[in-house]
């Protein structure tokens, strides 16, 4: 029998304006300690921020979202997040915020594969 490995995931959701409460998913970001694995992938439906907000900034929305994609990836990318392990940058992108960009509850399941979780997430939940 394959070993199935706790992740727990969130939801990135676009908030193009806060005092309104509207969002869309943009993304999810997923977590698995026992692989020391963190990712976020995202796709931005600029139909759907336009249409809840036709002045939202597209750019700035995109740049934020790719923060979050560097941020799970370490590195330079992840700025002053760059040292902290997998579980440390999870912890960090799902506290709440007052952004446009901003996670949902975190959730887990059972995986073999936290790379390709991230994927069916991705295709279930925001595409």
């Amino acid at each position: 029998m394959t070993r199935r490995d706790v992740f727990e995931y969130a939801i990135l959701r676009v908030v193009p304006r806060v005092e309104r409460g509207e969002c869309f998913n943009a993304g999810v970001l997923v977590y698995c300690r026992a692989h020391s694995f963190v990712a976020a992938r995202t796709h931005l439906d600029e139909a759907k921020l336009k249409a809840l907000d036709p002045g939202a900034d597209v750019v700035g929305v995109r740049a934020a979202l790719r923060a979050v994609e560097g941020v799970c990836g370490g590195g330079e990318g992840a700025g002053q997040a760059a040292g902290d392990d997998a579980g440390r940058r999870f912890r960090w992108l799902i506290a709440p915020r007052s952004t446009v960009v901003q996670p949902g509850a975190v959730h887990s399941g059972l995986t073999t594969d936290p790379a390709a979780e991230v994927e069916r997430l991705l295709g279930l939940l925001v595409r």
